[in-house]
């Protein structure tokens, strides 16, 4: 296991954790200046409904950091959603072609700059790696993308319908 800053664990998310993974993406969100405020509700509502589906379908797992002394207290996270892709090239030979995006890498405010999303993507990088999935992608905002880059996340070609043809 990765090693943790001190006093800091890391844990799978459960059902239980709904709406803190909420909270986390209503965060990430706002810090983005990405969503009004009058929007936060609904958001919060529909990010909590697709986390419940998600997590008990194994679609969605997260990793939430917390301090030792108080467990409930979940200071960040990170999710992967996990998802059967076509076969590629480099990808045959009976193993099971499957993608993971990583979304939803959050600290609270009072406890970042302090390793804890880098802790976190190391324990959701180890499950990627233990379980085979192919490719793992991610979209970085300008804050998060020196992080992802220590990690060892590069640029690619992706490109994105910015309209849908009308």
């Amino acid at each position: 296991m990765p090693s943790s800053p001190p006093d800091i664990q890391v844990r799978r998310a459960t059902l239980a954790d709904v709406m803190a993974l909420a909270r986390h993406r209503v965060g990430m969100y706002r810090d983005m200046g990405d969503i009004p405020e009058s929007e936060e509700a609904q958001f919060l509502e529909a990010s909590a409904a697709y986390f419940r589906i998600a997590l008990a379908s194994g679609e969605y797992l997260a990793w939430l950091a917390f301090p030792s002394t108080s467990p409930g207290e979940i200071v960040a996270g990170a999710g992967l959603i996990v998802r059967p892709m076509i076969p590629r090239p480099g990808t045959t030979g009976g193993i099971e072609v499957r993608d993971a995006q990583v979304v939803n890498v959050y600290t609270e405010v009072a406890w970042r700059r302090r390793g804890i999303a880098a802790l976190v993507m190391r324990h959701l990088l180890e499950y990627t790696t233990a379980n085979h999935l192919n490719r793992v992608s991610l979209h970085a905002s300008d804050e998060g993308r020196p992080l992802y880059e220590s990690l060892g996340f590069a640029p690619t070609n992706e490109m994105r319908l910015a309209q849908p043809p009308g």
